[in-house]
């Protein structure tokens, strides 16, 4: 079964994978969405024999219909192969009455390397298939992780180079070092005075300036996102719930066609969309626990029917998730119209000029597969420590949000079903935090590199290679710039590495 892909706000109709691959946005500022959902082939029991590549081929040939299969396995196979430090790609951990899926083994040790691994392959091969032969610019918002995962993913990669925009005192001081010492020379990173959503407004409204795209594609350039609003950052999201699903098949936890819960992180909405479309294409979900930290948004929404992004914006030891405009929600607000393309649109344009919208009792009644809920920082840090101290397991702070989530989800309802947990970082990449909630009298006042070394004491997990090489790294992105700044900037850089081009 061919699946194309839409705008949710209906300017474009019938894209190919490839296709909406390389434009990222949609011209209208909509998001591609599949037509229709494909449905897993394989059965469950024959995937749990598989390993993860096998298992990401049979759920990325799903939704990618105009790859080949010697295609999407050379995507794969150069994705998901020694960069990842464990063979499994992201083992489960089984602690404290759940599973932790842990999504952060790969080269920036943060779940965003298991689709960014894969999407310079696919987008260098979906620019093959289609006759490209611009250069691609890849234009990312970043609130942590994504920006070092893309950085290091398209580093070097040819016929691409990749422009990153962060919030300057909204990152981790690792998130920060890890971008701002990339390597690679097509690669830039640009600091903003400003927060996450700043960045992420300020990044579409380069791509919604069509008088600059067209002025960039007459030089040999063309946009393309790296961030979840990319169909080639959210399909390879899917397969790793897929697999999750299979791990408790095979480790007996479940029997074929028993349901399980998936307990995720949540502040653009890309990952726990991600379970929603395992969910759509066969895995059998019970419920989807959306997990928020003090920027609770979202908790509001899913009580409320309410989005409002008007309220105070809060800087927290969770900041991937410090973000009060969740884009991929869009997705998810255009299945629940009825695939209402007109609907969709006029909701974001609420969205976008008073900063709110609401949904009707219908499409309310519709997000009963979610549950919403928050974390505040004193229970986040409490919920560190708890872990450590019960089952000497250490996890980082936006995996604690989940955890705080879950754990008073499963007291208020009492539901037993199996639940996994997206673990999306490493405790590594948020040491500081870590250690000052498990016991800040011994930990406070060491310096960074000293921390390392205390994590890896209490922990026994080894320093990962990544967080090695940044002790010796050198500094060679310093930029800063307003937001209102940001398309000069993208200008600059594009005319700094390419002399020859007069913009």
């Amino acid at each position: 079964m061919q699946i194309l892909y839409d705008s949710t706000r209906g300017g474009e109709k019938g894209l190919t994978a490839s296709q909406t691959i390389l434009k990222g946005l949609a011209d209208d500022g909509g998001l591609f969405v599949p037509q229709q959902f494909p449905k897993l082939t394989a059965g469950f029991k024959e995937l749990s024999e598989k390993n993860y590549r096998e298992v990401a081929f049979e759920v990325l040939r799903l939704f990618l219909t105009d790859f080949s299969d010697e295609e999407l396995r050379y995507c794969i196979d150069h994705a998901y192969d020694e960069k990842f430090d464990d063979p499994e790609i992201c083992p489960l951990h089984e602690a404290d009455g759940t599973w932790y899926l842990e999504l952060f083994h790969g080269k920036t040790i943060a779940f965003k390397d298991m689709a960014l691994s894969i999407l310079p392959y696919l987008m260098t091969v979906s620019a093959k298939k289609n006759n490209i032969s611009n250069e691609i610019v890849i234009l990312t918002a970043t609130s942590g992780d994504t920006g070092k995962a893309a950085l290091a993913g398209f580093a070097d990669v040819p016929g691409t180079s990749i422009i990153v925009f962060y919030p300057k005192d909204g990152v981790s001081p690792v998130q920060e070092k890890q971008m701002v010492t990339q390597k690679g020379d097509n690669t830039h990173v640009i600091a903003i005075r400003g927060n996450f959503d700043d960045a992420q407004t300020g990044v579409k409204k380069i791509f919604s300036n069509q008088e600059l795209r067209a002025e960039l594609k007459e030089k040999g350039y063309q946009f393309s996102s790296a961030n979840s609003i990319n169909v080639g950052r959210l399909v390879p999201q899917v397969a790793y719930y897929v697999y999750a699903y299979t791990r408790l098949l095979a480790r007996g936890v479940i029997s074929e066609g028993e349901p399980v819960n998936f307990t995720v992180p949540t502040g653009n909405f890309g990952n726990i969309l991600a379970a929603y479309y395992a969910g759509q294409i066969g895995v059998p979900v019970n419920k989807l626990i959306c997990a928020s930290n003090k920027n609770k948004v979202l908790f509001d929404f899913f009580r409320t029917g309410t989005y409002d992004r008007n309220r105070p914006f809060y800087v927290t030891t969770s900041p991937s998730m410090d973000i009060l405009v969740s884009s991929n929600l869009e997705r998810l607000l255009y299945q629940i119209t009825g695939k209402d393309p007109q609907e969709t649109a006029s909701l974001m344009q609420s969205l976008n000029t008073g900063g709110r919208y609401a949904v009707t009792k219908e499409m309310q009644k519709a997000l009963d597969g979610f549950y919403g809920d928050f974390a505040a920082e004193e229970e986040v840090m409490e919920t560190i420590r708890i872990i450590y101290e019960k089952e000497r397991y250490v996890i980082d702070p936006h995996t604690a949000v989940a955890a705080a989530v879950y754990r008073r989800y499963r007291d208020e309802t009492g539901d037993t079903v199996p639940t996994v947990l997206a673990s999306t970082a490493s405790p590594y990449k948020f040491g500081r935090s870590v250690l000052h909630a498990i016991d800040p009298e011994q930990f406070d006042g060491q310096s960074d590199e000293q921390q390392f070394f205390s994590l890896h004491d209490i922990s026994g997990v080894e320093i990962p290679q990544a967080i090695r090489e940044l002790m010796q790294a050198e500094i060679r992105h310093k930029t800063v710039v307003d937001p209102a700044g940001m398309e000069q900037a993208v200008r600059d850089r594009i005319y700094s590495s390419h002399p020859s081009v007069n913009l």
